[in-house]
C-alpha cells in the first residue's frame, strides 16, 4: 500500500501535524510537492504532500485509512527548494507548515484555477494558390502562415468551415495553446543613454564577483536619492541573466512596480510581475509562465518572493527601510527583509538592500561588516540635492495664518506654478479630519469593533481604516450627552480644499489609500501626473517612495512631527526617513528642487537632520538612545497577544507566562533578556475579544522560541507570536 502524509490546510494553531492517507492506484505518481484534495471529517479540503512511502498492510495501521480524492494541478506545485524555504518559514515564525506554504499559492487557498486557451493554426504542407482561386478565405489563412507560421484564432471571424476545410484537405493544423493574461505586456520602454557613475561601477564591481563565484553575499547599496540605485540592479540583472541565473526585484508598494517594470523592460524580455491587486488567474499564470522557464527576472512586492523561481542568483530589496515589507495581520508575520536574506542564502544568491535612509538594523550590520557598504553619495550627473527649509507652524499661527499651508509654502507653490513646473505635497494622514472630538469631555468616535480612532471623510461618514466599518457621526455625545461636538485635524481632502482656495487655477491631484482603488489606481494617477496633465500631486506616504518624475522642483511636507507623537520607538527613524524621502523627489532632472517641511518642533533631531539630508549624522544620534534603551539593533523584538472574551483570563494567563520567562530564561540565560508588559494592546478590544500584549527584548532569539515551544504557545489559537514586530503595543 502506498499512503501519503500529507499537510492539511486548517487554518489553526493547534493541528500542526501532518495526517496520513492511502495514496489510489490511479494516483500512485504521487510525490512530495503535490498539491491533492482530502476528506477531513466530514469536508474536503485541500492540502500538500510531504511525503510518500510504501508500507505492509497488514503491520503499519490498525485503522483504516481515508483515501485520497484528487490532484489539483497535472504537476507537482512544490520544487525540493520551495519546500524547505516554506519549511523553514514554519519553523522560524513559529506557525504551522499549511500557511507557510500557503503563501506560496497564487490565490484562494483550496480553489482551482481554470486556465485559458486559445486555437492556433499552423501550416502542414505547402500549397498552390491556383487550386484556392475562389476560395479567398481559406487562401487568405494560408498566405499569412507562409508568412508568419502561426495564426491565433482569438477574436478573428473566419468559418468554422473554413478551418475545417483546411484541416480535412491537409493544408493546416489547429492546436489548443494555453494562454497568458498579463497586465503589463503593454508596458514598453527602450533604453535611455546614460554614462555610469564612478560609484555605480563600484558598486557594479562589488557585487559581480560574488555573482560569478555563486556565493552568498549581503549588500548595502547606501545611496542619496537620484544617485542611479535602479541603473545599477539593472546592470547586476543582466550580468546574473548571462549567467544563467534568475532575478528577484522587490519593491515596497505596488505604487513603484509600473516605474520599475517599464525601467527593466527596456533592458529585459522576460519579466513577470506579482503583486496582491493583479487577479488570482493573473498570478496563476505568472505562476504557470516562471514554472515553465519563460521568466527570468519576478518584480513584484513580498509576495514576489514566494513564485517558483529557480536558480536565483540575484535579489534586490528596494527602499529595505520600508514598513510595507513586513505582513502584521495574518500569520505567518514574516518580514520580507529577513525572508529574502535567508532565500539568497538557500539559492547562493546575492542580495542587496538598497536606500536612501537604510533601517537602522542594516546599517549598523554594515558598520560591523555583516553587510557590505556600497556608498553612492551624489546623484547622477552631480545634480544639487534640493535645498530645504524648514518652516515653524507655531510662527504662523501666531501671524493669524490658521491655513493648513504656510505663508511660504503658498509663495513658493505659485512661483512653481507659474514656471509650469510641478510640485508633490505629503500629508502624513488621510480624510477630512483626524478626529471627531467632543469638546465638553474629550471622548472621541471611534470604531465599535476594534476601538480605534475612526476618521471623518467629507462624504460625512466616519470609517474605520483598520475594519473597514462606516458610520455617522455622532450629533450627541455617547459619554456625555453634550452637543459639543469638535472635528480636529487636517487630512487629505482638507489639504485639497486649502489649494483650491489658495490656488484656485491649480489642477491638483490626489493620492491616497481612498483614491487609489483598483488594480492599477496607482499607475494611472503616477501616469497622468508624469504627463503633466496636472500640476500638484499631494497626499499620504505613498507619494514619497521612489518616484522619479522630472518635472517636480518643489516638495511640501506638511505636519512633518506628527510621527513623533507616537509611541513607537521607530518614531523618530520613520520621521526622518519620510522628510528625506519627500525631499527626495524634487529636483531630479536638470531643474534644481526646493523643500519646504512645515512642523511645530523644527528643532527636533529628526527634523533636523532629515532636512540636513544626512543620514549617517541621524545614525551617530539614534544609534546611542537604542543602545540604552535596549532596542533594536541590540536586541531582537517578540510581541505576544493574549486573546480571550474574558478580560481578566487574558491578563491572568500573560501574568503566568511572563513569570515563567523571568524564571527559566531571564535568570538563566546569559545573553540580556527583557519582558515587559502584560499592557492593554493597541487595539485592546476586537470584537468583543480583549487583547493584552507581552514584548519580549532578547539578544538570544533562539532562546526565546525555544520556551514559547516549550509552553506550547505556537499551538494556541488565543496567543498571537510576532517575530520582529514593527510595533511594541
Amino acid at each position: 500500500m502506498i499512503i501519503a502524509e500529507v499537510c492539511v490546510n486548517v487554518a489553526t494553531n493547534s493541528l500542526q501535524k501532518n495526517f496520513t492517507y492511502r495514496v489510489p492506484e490511479r494516483l500512485k505518481f504521487l510525490a512530495a510537492g503535490w498539491r491533492v484534495f482530502v476528506p477531513f471529517g466530514a469536508q474536503k479540503l485541500d492540502g500538500f504532500v510531504i511525503k510518500v512511502r510504501e508500507v505492509d498492510d497488514a503491520t503499519e495501521f490498525d485503522f483504516e485509512l481515508k483515501e485520497i480524492f484528487d490532484v489539483f494541478d497535472d504537476e507537482p506545485w512544490f520544487t525540493p527548494e520551495m519546500m524547505s524555504a516554506a519549511r523553514w518559514l514554519a519553523e522560524f515564525y513559529l506557525c504551522p507548515l499549511s500557511l507557510a506554504m500557503g503563501l506560496f499559492m497564487p490565490g484562494r487557498r483550496g480553489k482551482k484555477i481554470s486556465a485559458r486557451y486559445e486555437k492556433v493554426l499552423t501550416l502542414k504542407k505547402n500549397f498552390d494558390e491556383k487550386n484556392f482561386s475562389n476560395k479567398p478565405a481559406q487562401l487568405k489563412i494560408l498566405k499569412f502562415l507562409s508568412e508568419h507560421g502561426e495564426l491565433s484564432l482569438s477574436g478573428k471571424k473566419f468559418s468554422s468551415e473554413t478551418i475545417k476545410s483546411l484541416v480535412a484537405g491537409g493544408f493546416v493544423e489547429v492546436e489548443q495553446r494555453r494562454t497568458f493574461r498579463d497586465s503589463y505586456a503593454k508596458i514598453k520602454s527602450v533604453p535611455k543613454p546614460f554614462e555610469l557613475t564612478a560609484e555605480q561601477v563600484a558598486a557594479i564591481a562589488a557585487v559581480e564577483k560574488f555573482l560569478a563565484r555563486k556565493i552568498f553575499q549581503g549588500f548595502l547599496l547606501f545611496g542619496v536619492t537620484g544617485s542611479g540605485k535602479t541603473q545599477v540592479y539593472i546592470e547586476l540583472a543582466k550580468k546574473t541573466r548571462r549567467l544563467g541565473r534568475r532575478v528577484i526585484i522587490l519593491v515596497p508598494e505596488i505604487a513603484l512596480t509600473g516605474q520599475i517594470v517599464a525601467n527593466f523592460k527596456a533592458y529585459f524580455a522576460d519579466v513577470a510581475v506579482i503583486h496582491s491587486r493583479l487577479s488570482i488567474a493573473e498570478r496563476s499564470d505568472t505562476f504557470h509562465k516562471i514554472r515553465g522557464g519563460e521568466v527570468g527576472i519576478v518584480i513584484g512586492a513580498r509576495s514576489a518572493l514566494f513564485t517558483p523561481l529557480e536558480n536565483v542568483g540575484l535579489i534586490v530589496v528596494d527602499e529595505e527601510q520600508d514598513s510595507s515589507y513586513k505582513q502584521d495581520k495574518n500569520p505567518p508575520r514574516y518580514h520580507a527583509r529577513i525572508v529574502a536574506e535567508e532565500f539568497a542564502k538557500f539559492h547562493d544568491a546575492a542580495i542587496i538592500f538598497g536606500s536612501a535612509t537604510p533601517s537602522l538594523e542594516n546599517f549598523f550590520r554594515a558598520q560591523n561588516g555583516e553587510l557590505i557598504l556600497l556608498k553612492m553619495p551624489r546623484r547622477v550627473l552631480n545634480n544639487p540635492l534640493p535645498q530645504v527649509e524648514r518652516v515653524d507652524m507655531r510662527g504662523e499661527l501666531r501671524a493669524g495664518n490658521k491655513s493648513v499651508l504656510s505663508l511660504k509654502l503658498v509663495e513658493l507653490l505659485k512661483k512653481t506654478l507659474a514656471e509650469k513646473n510641478q510640485a508633490i505635497l505629503l500629508l502624513n494622514r488621510r480624510g477630512w479630519s483626524t478626529v471627531v472630538m467632543c469638546r465638553n469631555c474629550g471622548e472621541v468616535a471611534k470604531c465599535p469593533d476594534c476601538g480605534r480612532t475612526m476618521t471623518y471623510h467629507a462624504d460625512g461618514r466616519l470609517l474605520c481604516h483598520h475594519c473597514e466599518i462606516f458610520s455617522k457621526p455622532p450629533e450627541i455625545c455617547p459619554k456625555c450627552g453634550s452637543r459639543r461636538i469638535k472635528f480636529l485635524g487636517t487630512g487629505t481632502e482638507k489639504l485639497e480644499s486649502a489649494l483650491k482656495n489658495f490656488l484656485p487655477a491649480a489642477k491638483v491631484l490626489r493620492m491616497d489609500r481612498d483614491s487609489t482603488g483598483g488594480r492599477f489606481g496607482h499607475k494611472k494617477i503616477l501616469d497622468a501626473f508624469a504627463a503633466h496633465e496636472f500640476d500638484i500631486l499631494f497626499g499620504t506616504q505613498m507619494v514619497a517612495k521612489g518616484h522619479d518624475i522630472g518635472g517636480v522642483t518643489t516638495v511640501g511636507v506638511l505636519s512633518a512631527d506628527v510621527a513623533l507623537t507616537f509611541t513607537n520607538f521607530r518614531a523618530a527613524e520613520n520621521c526622518f526617513t519620510l522628510i528625506t524621502q519627500a525631499a527626495g523627489r524634487a529636483g531630479r532632472a536638470d531643474l534644481p528642487g526646493k523643500v519646504i517641511v512645515q512642523a511645530y518642533d523644527i528643532e527636533a533631531p529628526a527634523i533636523r537632520f532629515g532636512c540636513e539630508q544626512d543620514y549617517e549624522k541621524f545614525f551617530a544620534h539614534e544609534l546611542p538612545q537604542r543602545k540604552e534603551v535596549f532596542f533594536p539593533p541590540f536586541c531582537r523584538l517578540v510581541k505576544l497577544i493574549f486573546m480571550n472574551t474574558d478580560e481578566q483570563k487574558a491578563k491572568d494567563f500573560a501574568k503566568k507566562i511572563r513569570d515563567s520567562f523571568q524564571a527559566e530564561v531571564v535568570k538563566k540565560f546569559s545573553a540580556r533578556q527583557e519582558i515587559f508588559g502584560p499592557i492593554p494592546a493597541a487595539v485592546s478590544n476586537l470584537r468583543g475579544v480583549h487583547r493584552f500584549v507581552l514584548l519580549i527584548k532578547s539578544a538570544d532569539l533562539s532562546s526565546v522560541k525555544i520556551f514559547l515551544q516549550a509552553h506550547g504557545l505556537h499551538k494556541r489559537d488565543d496567543v498571537l507570536i510576532d517575530i520582529d514586530p514593527l510595533t511594541t503595543d
